[in-house]
């Protein structure tokens, strides 16, 4: 794999395994990179999450933080999308770039006011639902939004 993530799939605070583990999988086929902000509402090695990722977490790049701020100071220059039911972009209306980063909060509570105010310049995007749903699961949000990422780079690699 190249050194240079197609893009970058921000996690703040995941907290079910499976989830994380059918990201990782993700990244691996998509050519993206994972950053995992602490807390984790599990253990790294936990067996669902092993069991969901397979053997991919070695065929991929994954960083975790052991904070928002410390993700910040390391990645403060890339185009961030926060992706929230409370975004004012629908996801399929931006032009994605090689590099492009989404950043999706945990399952429970979402992404922070802290977070908001952190990266008041990101652009918050949407997954249109029906009416009176609350979310779709975080797995199957992230993999929405990067395929469209790679679908408008033509589904190109590095």
């Amino acid at each position: 794999m190249n050194n240079i993530p197609m893009f970058n799939i921000i996690l703040f605070n995941p907290e079910i395994p499976p989830n994380t583990g059918n990201i990782i999988r993700l990244c691996s086929n998509t050519g993206s990179m994972l950053h995992l902000i602490k807390p984790l509402g599990f253990d790294i090695d936990e067996k669902s999450m092993r069991r969901a990722g397979l053997d991919y977490k070695k065929g991929m790049k994954m960083k975790i933080y052991d904070n928002f701020d410390e993700f910040i100071s390391v990645n403060s220059s890339k185009r961030i999308y926060l992706v929230t039911k409370y975004g004012n972009t629908r996801y399929d209306h931006i032009k994605y770039e090689i590099g492009d980063s989404f950043m999706f909060g945990s399952e429970s509570t979402g992404i922070t006011d802290e977070v908001y105010k952190k990266l008041s310049s990101s652009k918050k995007i949407f997954l249109p639902m029906f009416p009176g749903n609350r979310s779709l699961n975080l797995a199957n949000a992230v993999s929405i939004c990067i395929f469209e990422a790679w679908r408008q780079n033509n589904f190109r690699s590095l």
